[in-house]
C-alpha cells in the first residue's frame, strides 16, 4: 500500500510537472495559503473550471492536483455559482470548518468543506452580494471576533471597498458597505486606474492593508500598503509605496496574501509574472514579513529580500 500511495504521487508531480513542460515552478496566480496540521496550503487562480490548491511541508516543494473535488481540485464550478473566471481564492478555518473566499463570473463568493482539500461547497449557489459584479474578496477576523471583508468593486477602475460580515462569515451586512480607497498615487496609475488584491494584518493596535496597483499584465505591477486605526478606515496609503516591486529579477510583482509559518512567522505570498517577456503563467513565490519603527507614525511594513521560488515536487 506505502508503494502503491508512493507512485501515485510521484505520478501526481511529474504529471504537474510536465504539465508546465521543464518548469515545475508552481502557476499560481493570486495566490494565498493556510497551514494546517503540519501542511501549508496553496490555492490560486490556475483553472477554468473551479480552484486549484497544492500542499507542501516546507513551503519549496509542493505536491499538485490534490484537490477532493471533481478534476482534483479544491473547488468545482459544480458545486458554485460561476461558469468561469474563477480568481483570488483565500481559506480559513472558522468555526471547525473551512471558508473559501473567491471570486467566480465577476462575483464574490463564500464555499466550506470539512478539509483544506475540499470539496469545497456552496450549499445555495449565489454569490455574496448578487445586485452588483467584484473581485478579490479577503476576509478579516478582528480580535472581538468580528468578521469584516474587503473586495474590489468597478467604478472607472478598480476600487476597494469593505462590509461587516454576519456571524456565519458567510453573508455580508449591506448597509455597512464602506468606500476605502481607489488608484491614486502615481506608481498606481501606470496602467490602468487598479487597486485589487487586497489582505489585511493588524499590528500594534493598527491594520494594515496590502494591495496591488497598476493592470496585473504590466511589468510594474507591485504592492502597497493602506494603514488605519479602525476598520471603518480612514486608510491612509504610505507615503513610500510600493513596498515590494519588481526585484530579484522578477517583473509583475503582485496580489498578496499574509500568513504565519508553523513557527508564528508572518510571511507574504505573492505572484510574479512567467518571464520579463510572458505573463502568463504567472508564478509564486514567498517571503518573510516584519516591521520597522520609524520616528513618526506608523511602523512600516517590510518585505525581506530571501524569495522562497514555490516549485512541484516529491512532498513526504
Amino acid at each position: 500500500m506505502k508503494i502503491a500511495a508512493f507512485l501515485l504521487a510521484l505520478t501526481g508531480w511529474t504529471l504537474c510537472a510536465f504539465a508546465q513542460g521543464n518548469d515545475n515552478r508552481v502557476p499560481f496566480a493570486d495566490p494565498s495559503i493556510l497551514y494546517h496540521n503540519g501542511f501549508y496550503y496553496a490555492y490560486g487562480t490556475h483553472s477554468k473550471d473551479g480552484i486549484d490548491v497544492a500542499r507542501s511541508r516546507n513551503l519549496e516543494t509542493w505536491q499538485g492536483r490534490v484537490g477532493r473535488a471533481n478534476g482534483r481540485l479544491a473547488l468545482h464550478k459544480d458545486d458554485s455559482f460561476g461558469n468561469s473566471r474563477f480568481w483570488a481564492p483565500e481559506v480559513y478555518r472558522v468555526n471547525g470548518r473551512f471558508i473559501m473566499y473567491y471570486s467566480a463570473d465577476l462575483h464574490v463568493c463564500a464555499a466550506v468543506a470539512d478539509h483544506p482539500l475540499g470539496p469545497f461547497v456552496q450549499k445555495e449557489k449565489r454569490p455574496i452580494f448578487p445586485d452588483f459584479e467584484g473581485i478579490d474578496n479577503s476576509l478579516f477576523i478582528d480580535k472581538d471576533g468580528k468578521g469584516w471583508m474587503v473586495f474590489v468593486r468597478f467604478d472607472n477602475g478598480n476600487v476597494v471597498w469593505s462590509v461587516e460580515m454576519t456571524d456565519d462569515y458567510l453573508h455580508a451586512k449591506p448597509e455597512t458597505l464602506r468606500f476605502c480607497f481607489r488608484a491614486s498615487q502615481p506608481w498606481e496609475l501606470k496602467m490602468g486606474k487598479v487597486n485589487e488584491g487586497m489582505f489585511i494584518t493588524p499590528y500594534r493596535n493598527r491594520y494594515y492593508m496590502t494591495y496591488s496597483g497598476n493592470d496585473f499584465k504590466s511589468q510594474d505591477y507591485a504592492i502597497g500598503c493602506a494603514v488605519a486605526t479602525d476598520m471603518k478606515g480612514p486608510w491612509t496609503k504610505m507615503a513610500d509605496n510600493p513596498i515590494l516591486h519588481s526585484r530579484n529579477g522578477l517583473v509583475g510583482i503582485g496580489h498578496s496574501a499574509m500568513f504565519k509559518d508553523k513557527n508564528g512567522k508572518l510571511k507574504i505570498v505573492f505572484h510574479a509574472h512567467n518571464s520579463e517577456t510572458s505573463v502568463q503563467p504567472r508564478r509564486m513565490y514567498i517571503a518573510d514579513v516584519t516591521f520597522k519603527e520609524t520616528p513618526e507614525g506608523a511602523p512600516k511594513m517590510v518585505i525581506g529580500d530571501r524569495f522562497i521560488t514555490a516549485r512541484y515536487g516529491k512532498v513526504e
